[in-house]
């Protein structure tokens, strides 16, 4: 499920909501006031492209593999 920005219309709060695909935005409430008019913001990417480098996020390839990389 994406983790997408949210800004509340009524108190301008900034929140975060998981929000699966077969679920439409207009479900979404605000997770101060509880108020239904919010607007998806634009947000940050996980990661940054460097030049020459990778654009996989630090980290992301520590997991079962002993080895740093794809097999």
């Amino acid at each position: 499920m994406p983790l997408y920005e949210y800004r509340c219309e009524d108190c301008k709060k900034l929140f975060e909501a998981l929000v699966s695909s077969h679920v439409n935005a207009d479900k979404v409430s605000c997770t101060a006031c509880g108020s239904a008019k919010v607007k998806r913001t634009i947000s940050a990417a996980s990661f940054r492209l460097a030049s020459g480098g990778s654009s996989i996020p630090s980290g992301a390839l520590t997991g079962c593999s002993s080895r740093g990389g794809f097999s």
